[in-house]
């Protein structure tokens, strides 16, 4: 492809490269610190309702122990400990007769806890759950909160995904590191939980557009053979977040320590962002070859390659890019359906980023249903992510990209699926498969990342990639709210869960190309080109077999 020549002329890999992945990995490995953050700062802890002669220091009798006083002010609830939603609205001292029957107090009257909760402290000593009492008869509140963040993230990705054609790469990235800070640092001080949310929405759609600027800049400023690689980096980059961010809960244990702890060096990355190129990719796409061979001889001279001031010429860039150069028509989201030889690809990544997305926040932000260490929980589902992702570079190279995504993708529906038959007892075997199915995740997104990319040409890539993540960001925002289904329906989310990613990995297996070795597309027409050499090279394989038939 050109511009790999011209990548290459430039200096391929390099110092500049090696800085630019070092300053994009920052804001990634805070990014999972927030899409995760509610796994701690909305920890749900022990709670029961407020009682008089419990918590009222001037009506304790002296005679009696706080168990005894438990029993006459709070009936037991479902699994006989102390009900977390109701109390009684006089004490029962009758049931201190050791001879007490539940026919004692089955008939007495309770009542909500119309005065409020008692929090169990001991492992935080403050979430957003006790600050606005986020339980009982409010405890969907939580699942919404969460989803609310995820619609942030969907519609950034589909708004920044748009607007990146018009503003480029780098001004993006800017702009959204310093709304990301802006935003969360300010949930700290929110006096309500919807201004909370409001807050965390704007957070969250600050953190799309870092997303996407993150991960396109690194593809359109890596070499074929070295994308791969990269992105394995930047995701190895988002478990060590998740490793790190168990550590920094356990160490925080105030969700407004830990929040400010996860938001304020986002206003560092803001300024450090400044030196970054913008992509001559998107340049040339755009017809800017001026500002494109500025960008690319500023490479070049970071990289030390001081040929490029004779190779790096406006004549050699429109002659390698005339296309690119001369083509100036907008496209739009329209245009991943109207194009045939995209429509395809578009429909079929739109049910795998929905069902990817789906299931792995419904598995990573609910991990109070797994265990109680939840610090340890988080760290073994970053150091599995992070195993997960570090072996993808080696099965791309083995399977391919469609094979390894199809692959992990049905496996780890399996262990969502398995985890079903597994009682709640066996809490070892059940922290076992949900970590399997957490690596399993985590070759899925290194491998959907390097994937999607490659799928689409430079002229519509921003657009692919906002889109997609969008639709990856309904099935997110989705994800928390099947949990709400749990009370009534106890199945019903696992199956979703497990069954979306099975079917989605067999439908990409079948529907979609190998793009392993292929150089990245610029043009829809290099689309074509590859389509033609692939058929091509497919009718020699079978001449060839055949052949051997003689």
């Amino acid at each position: 492809m050109a511009f790999e020549e011209l990548l290459e002329k430039s200096g391929g890999l390099g110092l500049f490269q090696v800085l630019q992945i070092f300053t994009l990995l920052l804001p990634a490995i805070l990014t999972p610190y927030h899409l995760l953050l509610e796994n701690f700062s909305a920890a749900i802890p022990d709670h029961r309702c407020w009682a008089h002669v419990l918590d009222n220091g001037s009506q304790i009798p002296v005679n009696l122990t706080q168990e005894a006083l438990l029993a006459v002010s709070i009936p037991p609830g479902p699994n006989q400990q102390p009900h977390r939603c109701r109390r009684f609205r006089q004490p029962q001292w009758q049931l201190l007769d050791p001879n007490a029957t539940a026919a004692s107090w089955s008939q007495a009257a309770t009542e909500p806890c119309v005065d409020g909760w008692v929090y169990d402290r001991s492992t935080f000593t403050a979430t957003i759950v006790t600050k606005w009492d986020l339980v009982c008869s409010t405890q969907n509140l939580k699942p919404m909160g969460q989803s609310i963040f995820m619609a942030g993230i969907l519609v950034g990705s589909f708004i920044w995904g748009l607007l990146s054609y018009r503003i480029g790469r780098k001004p993006m990235l800017t702009w959204c590191c310093l709304q990301a800070a802006v935003a969360s640092t300010g949930a700290v001080f929110a006096p309500s939980f919807l201004i909370y949310c409001g807050l965390r929405f704007v957070s969250a759609f600050g953190l799309a557009g870092i997303v996407l600027t993150s991960t396109i800049m690194m593809v359109e400023w890596t070499t074929t053979r070295r994308r791969a690689v990269t992105m394995t980096i930047l995701g190895c980059t988002y478990s060590t977040g998740q490793m790190t961010l168990a550590g920094l809960a356990f160490a925080m244990r105030d969700w407004r320590d830990l929040q400010l702890a996860v938001s304020v060096p986002f206003f560092a990355i803001f300024l450090v962002s400044w030196w970054l190129p913008e992509s001559a990719r998107w340049l040339m796409t755009v017809g800017k070859p001026d500002q494109a061979l500025q960008e690319l001889k500023k490479v070049a001279r970071i990289n030390g390659h001081k040929e490029a001031k004779k190779t790096l010429t406006i004549e050699a860039l429109l002659t390698s890019m005339e296309e690119e150069a001369s083509k100036e028509a907008h496209r739009s989201v329209l245009d991943l359906f109207r194009v045939p030889s995209l429509r395809g690809r578009t429909c079929t990544l739109v049910v795998e980023s929905f069902s990817l997305m789906l299931s792995y926040y419904g598995l990573v932000l609910d991990l109070q249903s797994l265990g109680r260490d939840i610090f340890l929980l988080q760290a073994l589902f970053g150091a599995m992510d992070f195993l997960g992702r570090a072996t993808t570079v080696l099965l791309l190279k083995l399977l391919g990209r469609r094979l390894t995504l199809a692959c992990s993708q049905v496996l780890a529906g399996l262990a969502i699926l398995a985890n079903v038959l597994v009682p709640q007892e066996l809490q070892t075997l059940r922290v076992a498969l949900a970590v399997l199915g957490k690596g399993c995740f985590g070759v899925n997104l290194t491998c959907f990342t390097v994937y999607r990319t490659e799928l689409f040409p430079t002229e519509l890539r921003m657009t692919s990639e906002g889109f997609l993540q969008s639709v990856g960001r309904l099935g997110a925002m989705i994800g928390p709210l099947i949990k709400m289904a749990h009370q009534t329906l106890p199945l019903l989310p696992p199956l979703f869960y497990g069954i979306s990613p099975i079917l989605s990995g067999l439908l990409l297996l079948f529907c979609l190309p190998e793009t392993q070795g292929l150089p990245l597309p610029d043009t829809i027409q290099d689309l074509e080109n590859q389509k033609s050499a692939t058929a091509r090279n497919s009718q020699q394989d079978v001449v060839i077999v055949e052949s051997t038939w003689f």
